[in-house]
């Protein structure tokens, strides 16, 4: 499983970081993303709607994303 750990970033550095990552996996890939902006959440449900990707919200801090377009 691929972690990013962006605990003590800002928005919108985590969402950067994130797509930094997915742009390099294969449709299906899920990343694990640590994170604790209060931002994270609204950012990324944002994110999914305009990339076609999804996320789920294991933790108060813990994301778990999976890359489901060719974007």
């Amino acid at each position: 499983m691929i972690e990013i750990d962006a605990r003590g970033l800002r928005c919108p550095q985590p969402i950067i970081e994130l797509g930094k990552k997915i742009s390099t996996m294969n449709k299906g890939d899920e990343v694990t993303l640590l994170s604790d902006d209060p931002a994270t959440e609204p950012d990324l449900s944002a994110w999914s709607r305009m990339t076609g990707n999804k996320f789920e919200k294991k933790s108060e801090s813990v994301f778990l994303v999976t890359k489901l377009s060719e974007r």
